[in-house]
């Protein structure tokens, strides 16, 4: 099924497994969406994607954007038969815009999303809004509106699959060890050391709590013979006491290129 409609004025819509349509729009010009249906696989989870294409100069956000950006963000609501989805995330770039340095993509980019139906073996529509960021010179939210019917089939995509495929690694797929944390206590909030064995090419560390009440400040690295050392300070946003569960920590080492995924941090 295919469907092309208008939203917002700053809004822009897509065509479904088909060439992309321009529609005539603010942001025609900068960024262009095609939903890539994919397929559905053995344990019944069915695979999908968004295609962002930018226009040259233009960049978008990863899931943690760094010191500015908005990081991409999906409405369900008007979805039949899904449970869950989740978004895999290829490797991003490193910019620095207006002196602050972000986590993105530049050109084009595949954002894969796995999603798992309410009912196995029938068939799932998604249907809702993506909201992205779009930086160049100025920054320029968009809404984009979907709404498609998904394959039942088990062909895969070769778009999707390499886009699944260029994720961030896990330390032992990249060879190498354990991530270790130590914890300061501040008078507002505490600091973070982390030392994660670097990889070639590793350029910046980024640091998930996964506590959106928690802020992190832009993390500092330096090299330490064979390890990376990344520090930042961490406060609650509204000034209360920070509780900070190692376990749940994500640090994402990325440069060259590639990345790799440390879950949880070990006491140094």
């Amino acid at each position: 099924m295919t469907r092309i409609s208008r939203l917002a004025p700053i809004a822009f819509s897509f065509a479904l497994a088909a060439p992309a349509a321009a529609i005539s729009g603010p942001v025609d010009d900068i960024v262009r969406l095609d939903m890539l249906p994919g397929w559905r696989a053995e344990d019944g989870t069915q695979m999908a994607g968004f295609r962002i294409s930018l226009a040259p100069g233009w960049k978008t956000y990863w899931r943690a954007p760094g010191e500015a950006g908005i990081p991409p963000a999906v409405n369900w609501s008007g979805s039949t038969n899904v449970a869950g989805a989740r978004l895999h995330w290829p490797v991003p770039e490193i910019f620095e815009l207006g002196g602050f340095e972000t986590y993105g993509y530049s050109e084009q980019v595949v954002l894969p999303v796995e999603i798992a139906p309410r009912r196995a073996g029938e068939a799932v529509r998604i249907s809702g809004q993506l909201e992205i960021g779009v930086c160049d010179d100025v920054c320029v939210p968009v809404m984009l509106d979907f709404d498609a019917d998904l394959p039942q089939g088990p062909r895969r995509d070769p778009s999707l699959a390499l886009a699944l495929a260029d994720r961030a690694k896990s330390p032992d797929e990249a060879g190498l060890g354990p991530a270790r944390c130590a914890v300061r206590p501040e008078a507002e909030g505490l600091t973070l050391t982390a030392t994660l064995p670097a990889m070639a090419g590793a350029r910046a560390v980024v640091v998930e709590t996964g506590d959106p009440s928690l802020w992190t400040s832009p993390v500092e690295t330096r090299r330490e013979g064979g390890a990376l050392v990344a520090s930042t300070r961490i406060s609650h946003v509204s000034g209360g006491p920070v509780a900070l569960d190692r376990s749940g920590l994500v640090l994402t080492m990325i440069g060259g290129g590639e990345a790799v995924e440390f879950a949880g941090c070990a006491p140094a």
